[in-house]
């Protein structure tokens, strides 16, 4: 009995937020008291189940529940209401269940007074519900009817100001991709179905545990699509531009957008990593992908000065690191990362208003490149010696566990960068510089290696272990991440200190304009938009420019 109350009550937790966008949202803007109220309670009973569900799994082994089947023609077997229980759902019901709380207090006193409160309240309880289902579902055929849905639901809030031009440039963007995504992941499930017999992601994983060798050619074709969905609903470079300029939506939107929506490609992979681990090439796509990513987006917002498009940025390079990650068969610390940054990226969104009194006081002082460069290699030496020293600790070495040893040289490469911004405006010298980079190397190493192995614990069987994919990556892969990153460490330290360059003013100036790889996107647009600014009676001269702006920024 206790394991159909831990089903029932994440599968319950959604239903209010959907009556409150369905029934209330009708004529959302005459009942704006009922439904910023409900809203709000709404998603508290949503986090309330899943705390509850969460600390009675706890004392329950895995399962699942299939409430209701339609039969489907074309050997598509069924369509069903079934949930997936098992850690990594309950993690991520838990973090957008709590993310939509958050979002829900903050819009009950940030939209006040607006035309459309009620509207706003409406579609932010559609949007939550939606997504909460889709993690739940384990029928492939729901998950992509919510897939869908949970898409067009945002779609409402991020045009929910229709009279800023950019904020529709920017939404016709993402409009366009997630169609893309959705006949890519269609098609991808179509292959799935009618391969392997099973529809649903539980049945999928046994099946692909069970099977020896290489897949069928259908089913890579499907891993492929599914990693081409990934990429596509993730923001990432070169299709990070809607991503940046949905700025002009609410806060909150930004907010939830950037803290647990975005998240829909790397939980789709996450879903199917059983299949991943089997197509080898499909790793070399998401760890290129993710790197180029990850390393050109940290570059775009070093050039950034507006703040929430800085924070942006900030969410294509780490969601281009969580790419890489799933690409290294690292899903355990995939997950942890997505926890982490969502409850970070929440707060910095929310709180951007304040963000620029951090910038006011210190300056960077004006190192010599050599002494720069001394600082720089020092503080990667020290952070290396130290990652290394700790993984030991752990029993982690090289030989066995060499992508793992990688993303941990990363990490600590990430606090050198920290600790070398701090060191330039406080004006310490190597004493110091030794002492706190290893100090600091310590504590972040040994936090990354235990968490590693807690959500490697906890998570289970959700998602495959290390052993499974990560001890089959090429050394030459483990090496240019290390470069990559290694690289960006220098570039981000020297460029400021060589503003007279003209390479480097060049450089710069291609950074600061993303690399002008969203125009052809923003063109692709121009025309849709061009029509429906006319609608609203705007000059379409005005809209080019913006657009184009904002494609640059």
């Amino acid at each position: 009995m206790i394991i159909d109350i831990v089903s029932t009550l994440i599968l319950v937790a959604p239903l209010p937020l959907l009556l409150v966008g369905l029934l209330i949202g009708i004529r959302a803007d005459d009942h704006v008291g009922w439904a910023k109220t409900l809203s709000n309670r709404a998603t508290w009973f949503a986090l309330t189940c899943a705390i509850a569900a969460a600390a009675i799994y706890v004392t329950v082994p895995q399962h699942s529940l299939t409430y209701l089947t339609i039969n489907l023609p074309l050997g598509l077997r069924a369509l069903a209401i079934a949930t997936l229980i098992n850690p990594l759902t309950l993690i991520m019901f838990l973090l957008v269940s709590f993310m939509g709380m958050i979002v829900s207090r903050f819009s009950a006193s940030y939209m006040v007074g607006d035309a459309h409160e009620g509207r706003f309240h409406k579609w932010l309880s559609l949007t939550v519900g939606v997504f909460l289902l889709l993690i739940l579902t384990n029928n492939i055929w729901a998950f992509w009817i919510l897939f869908v849905l949970a898409s067009l639901s945002l779609h409402q809030l991020l045009i929910f100001y229709r009279e800023r031009p950019l904020a529709v440039v920017a939404a016709r963007k993402k409009y366009l991709l997630s169609r893309i995504a959705d006949i890519s992941l269609l098609i991808a499930f179509l292959l799935i179905a009618r391969t392997t017999r099973q529809v649903e992601f539980s049945g999928i994983a046994q099946w692909m545990h069970a099977w020896h060798g290489g897949l069928p050619a259908s089913l890579q074709i499907a891993a492929g699509l599914i990693v081409l969905t990934s990429i596509l609903k993730s923001g990432v470079f070169p299709l990070h531009g809607w991503l940046v300029q949905v700025m002009e939506a609410p806060t909150q939107v930004s907010a939830l957008l950037h803290a647990g929506l975005i998240y829909t490609g790397a939980f789709l992979l996450l879903r199917t990593s059983s299949m991943i681990t089997h197509v080898s090439w499909t790793w070399i796509v998401l760890v290129i992908v993710g790197l180029l990513s990850a390393g050109m987006a940290s570059l775009m917002m070093m050039a950034e000065t507006n703040i929430k498009e800085s924070l942006a940025y900030s969410t294509a390079a780490q969601l281009g690191f969580m790419l890489m990650e799933c690409g290294l068969g690292l899903y355990s610390v995939a997950v942890l990362h997505i926890v982490a940054h969502s409850v970070y990226k929440a707060h910095a969104f929310l709180s951007s208003g304040s963000v620029v009194d951090n910038f006011r006081g210190p300056t960077i002082r004006k190192l010599k490149i050599k002494q720069t460069l001394v600082r720089a290699e020092l503080s990667i030496v020290i952070s290396g010696l130290v990652t290394f020293g700790v993984a030991l600790v752990f029993g982690i070495h090289l030989q066995s566990q060499p992508t793992l040893l990688t993303i941990g040289v990363i990490v600590a490469i990430a606090m050198s960068h920290l600790l070398l911004q701090g060191l330039n405006r406080s004006g310490l010298g190597a004493g110091a510089l030794l002492f706190r980079t290893a100090l600091l190397s310590i504590i972040v190493c040994t936090a990354y290696f235990g968490l590693h192995d807690i959500s490697a614990y906890v998570l289970g069987p959700s998602v495959p272990s290390d052993a499974q994919q990560a001890d089959h990556i090429s050394i030459w892969l483990l090496a240019l991440i290390v470069l990559t990153f290694v690289s960006l460490l220098h570039i981000q330290q020297l460029m400021p200190r060589m503003q007279n360059s003209r390479f480097w003013q060049a450089m710069y100036m291609s950074i600061y304009n993303g690399m002008y790889v969203d125009i052809v996107l923003s063109k692709l647009t121009f025309l849709d938009i061009t029509k429906t600014r006319k609608k609203m009676k705007m000059d379409p001269r005005n809209l080019r420019t913006q657009s184009l702006e904002g494609s640059a920024r």
